[in-house]
């Protein structure tokens, strides 16, 4: 990906970004997260790690800020469940993308839909949902109250009211997580 930009949204720490940058040296990644304090310890990840060069992280909550840009690939990793207004958020990665550009989105493997007898990898990421996840999701006003079981309809349907026409799964083998891309 030589001469590549991309952006991460809901960086944290700076870990999706900071790993893009390392393995992709001619790409410069950007990472947008609605907390300083995290953004701040991206900077500093980046700094260690030889890549802030390379790297540039802003505070800023792509849900209600308006950013645009032509970015060559999209990503979030592990935190659209944890957002009051997924919708926006995905509205904002569809924005940034340029026509065409890959707009992933990585999250927990869950199954199809809810079942009783749900197995131990549903059952852990239900309890981590109520402890963690939901709580600080509907901690903002107005919140989707999605949490950490995230369905793939789920995901397709905030994709659909963000103006993306399509959900795929990649063929990504992962035993914790999916990576879908929106298109």
């Amino acid at each position: 990906m030589p001469g590549a930009r991309v952006a991460e949204v809901g960086a944290g720490y700076g870990y999706g970004a900071i790993g893009v940058a390392a393995v992709y040296p001619g790409t410069i990644v950007t990472g947008f997260d609605i907390d300083e304090p995290s953004v701040e310890a991206a900077r500093r990840n980046a700094a260690e790690a030889g890549v802030s060069d390379r790297t540039a992280f802003f505070a800023v909550d792509p849900g209600t800020t308006s950013i645009q840009d032509d970015y060559d690939m999209v990503f979030a990793v592990e935190c659209v469940h944890d957002m009051a207004d997924p919708v926006a958020v995905l509205r904002s990665m569809r924005k940034l993308a340029k026509p065409g550009a890959p707009v992933l989105v990585i999250d927990e493997m869950t199954e199809d839909e809810f079942t009783p007898d749900a197995g131990d990898v549903e059952r852990f990421l239900y309890g981590f949902s109520i402890t963690t996840c939901l709580p600080d999701g509907m901690s903002h006003d107005g919140s989707a109250a999605t949490g950490t079981a995230m369905r793939r309809s789920t995901l397709e349907q905030y994709g659909r009211e963000a103006g993306f026409e399509r959900l795929e799964v990649l063929p990504i083998q992962h035993d914790q997580f999916r990576v879908y891309r929106l298109s």
